[in-house]
């Protein structure tokens, strides 16, 4: 991918509002490994290398493991996540491709079963921040920096 512009400079309106959203994340309360967890798989889905690329780096600092970062894509069939990460994930996945099927009700039912409202809100607010982060990054040609 070819470099294009650089956002943040061109618009710095914008690239503060998606700091607005982070910090009323950070402020919710959401636990800050599951939310690398979201941003992980919603990055994965939108295939933006520059997020998987940050997020996954991110994950490492905050303790995660390898083996749960490389198995991110392949939740479902992986032992390694809890039932309510499992549901975090499935409604990152459903909310991110949200013209496919929606968010059904047992979905919804699931989620719930781990949070309550005001988290759930939170959640959607963090997956909806990701896959805004990730449209900026693909649609400007930002790339990861080699190690």
């Amino acid at each position: 991918m070819q470099f294009r512009f650089d956002y943040m400079k061109t618009s710095p309106e914008a690239f503060q509002t998606m700091l607005k959203l982070e910090g009323f994340i950070r402020a919710s309360g959401l636990e800050p490994k599951l939310y690398e967890l979201i941003k992980i798989r919603a990055s994965q889905i939108n295939g933006c290398a520059f997020c998987i690329n940050m997020h996954t780096k991110e994950a490492r600092k905050m303790g995660e493991s390898e083996q749960r970062i490389y198995l991110l894509n392949a939740w479902r069939e992986a032992p390694f996540y809890t039932d309510k990460e499992r549901a975090v994930l499935e409604l990152t996945e459903a909310v991110t491709r949200i013209s496919d099927n929606g968010v059904s009700q047992g979905l919804y039912e699931r989620v719930r079963a781990h949070v309550n409202e005001e988290e759930y809100v939170a959640i959607i607010m963090a997956i909806n921040t990701i896959n805004s982060w990730n449209r900026l990054a693909i649609s400007t040609g930002m790339h990861p920096e080699q190690d």
